[in-house]
């Protein structure tokens, strides 16, 4: 047996001693699996009901740091709980880990029981929703691209960080002479998603030493976003346990290219037609998927925090990295922040390539709905496909620090009628403490350069 579970299958296994141990997670900020371990049988008897945490886990940064100023928890308010509410249709296996089952939980308030509005979760559920309302699907698939290192996060951070070398020593882009290097991590990660009913497609060296790229298929977005951070937790989990450090930070040095997080998405109709696709039409592209598209472009700015939430997330956007710097789309052209994929076909769809490896996929997939649904309120057209070097020439570029994206989604109207004012500012403050506490900070940039010399 692989992949997802029913509670009656897990109880059968709990009682034949296969499963003993049963995970249960909530996506928090960041993107990252939180929450507890519990013994299989008493999640069986009891806790696929309900569980609690501190909801301070939705109001902390990537070292788990109380930040002051949001408005849903703080010290004054004394951190009381969420309830963790088991959504038992994610209920899996966990085949990279010994007897071990998961689920993914929403998260409710613990007196009314009413989602709470910030997690990333009910996020992209209300988008979601908002496009069910108009008899539309989406669909999507990110793409994970990581480094191995040689050494493990335990060596690596007793060193400083520095010295960092990965598994491979040379560009890996499709190499299967140096992915079989990248094999004590990548075929247990492989195998053990697929065992966990993860639709893997596979894995490729990617265009620098010691980096991979993970393929997931084509999905509904609750499901691509639910894949994207089991699958990156997983990566992590399995390089703990063959000795490498397993890393997603988009851009870990300045001479090398940066991990992505490319997002494919298009829109079907209840049937299931592809509703981007009008044969006959220019490139193929329906009304709908033209409007969709403007709205991406014309909501850039306002979307690009979610896509990029870190001050090192924007180190990735540099010219003839194959990451993006200007809002413009072209077919079939890496080098644009908006790629049409499959032009002329049933398959049409839209790669956004904003997204770094350090992505939350619910944030970042609920930011693009909401701009495509604009686009389709509004009737955006976008302008003509830009051709040659997006690199060059006059379009306007995408923020290129995390201070212009916290002011772009902070002003944002969009997303204010999309998700609402209380959600917006509980990102914004996100966005504001991580560069407050990046220039707090002296950096090894500065004392390389000044120690001796200033």
């Amino acid at each position: 047996m692989t992949g997802n579970l029913t509670l009656t299958e897990l109880a059968g296994l709990v009682e034949s001693g296969e499963i003993d141990t049963v995970m249960a997670c909530i996506v928090d900020m960041q993107g990252r699996l939180q929450g507890k371990r519990f013994l299989a049988r008493h999640f069986v008897e009891s806790a696929w009901e309900e569980t609690h945490c501190c909801n301070y886990l939705l109001a902390t940064d990537l070292e788990m740091w109380t930040v002051e100023g949001y408005a849903s928890t703080s010290w004054a308010a004394g951190y009381g709980d969420y309830m963790m509410k088991p959504d038992l249709s994610t209920l899996r296996r966990a085949g990279w880990l010994p007897r071990t089952a998961m689920v993914l939980c929403d998260v409710l308030d613990h007196h009314g029981h009413a989602p709470i509005a910030h997690s990333p979760r009910a996020m992209l559920r209300a988008q979601v929703d908002r496009l069910a309302a108009m008899g539309l699907e989406a669909i999507a698939a990110t793409a994970l691209e990581f480094f191995i290192f040689k050494k493990s996060f335990e060596e690596l951070r007793a060193e400083g960080y520095r010295d960092l070398a990965p598994l491979t020593d040379y560009n890996a882009d499709y190499s299967l002479l140096l992915g079989t290097k990248d094999e004590p991590v990548m075929h247990p990660l492989r195998q053990g998603l697929a065992a966990s009913g993860i639709p893997v497609e596979g894995t490729k060296g990617e265009a620098e030493a010691g980096q991979e790229e993970l393929n997931l298929r084509y999905g509904p977005a609750l499901d691509c976003a639910e894949y994207h951070v089991i699958a990156k937790h997983a990566a992590k989990e399995v390089g703990l346990l063959t000795g490498h450090a397993v890393s997603f930070l988009p851009k870990w040095d300045h001479r090398r290219v940066g991990s992505a997080s490319h997002v494919h998405q298009s829109l079907r109709g209840q049937d299931g037609t592809p509703v981007f696709f009008e044969p006959g039409a220019e490139l193929g592209l329906s009304k709908l998927a033209r409007n969709y598209l403007g709205g991406l472009l014309k909501y850039a700015d306002d979307i690009t925090l979610f896509m990029a939430p870190y001050v090192n997330s924007y180190k990735r956007f540099q010219k003839g990295s194959f990451a993006p710097t200007r809002k413009v789309w072209s077919v079939d052209n890496r080098t644009a922040a908006f790629r049409l994929v499959a032009e002329s076909t049933p398959a049409v769809r839209i790669e956004c390539r904003v997204p770094g490896a350090d992505v939350n996929p619910y944030l970042a997939l609920a930011g693009m709905l909401a701009a495509g649904i604009a686009g389709i309120e509004e009737e955006i057209e976008p302008p003509a496909p830009m051709t040659g070097d997006a690199y060059e020439g006059e379009a306007e570029h995408i923020p290129t620090t995390l201070r212009e994206a916290v002011r772009a989604m902070e002003g944002s109207k969009m997303l204010r009628a999309a998700f609402g004012d209380a959600v917006v500012d509980h990102y914004v403050r996100a966005g504001t403490w991580e560069q407050e506490a990046f220039d707090a900070v002296v950096t090894d940039w500065e004392l390389a350069r000044g120690f001796e010399r200033a």
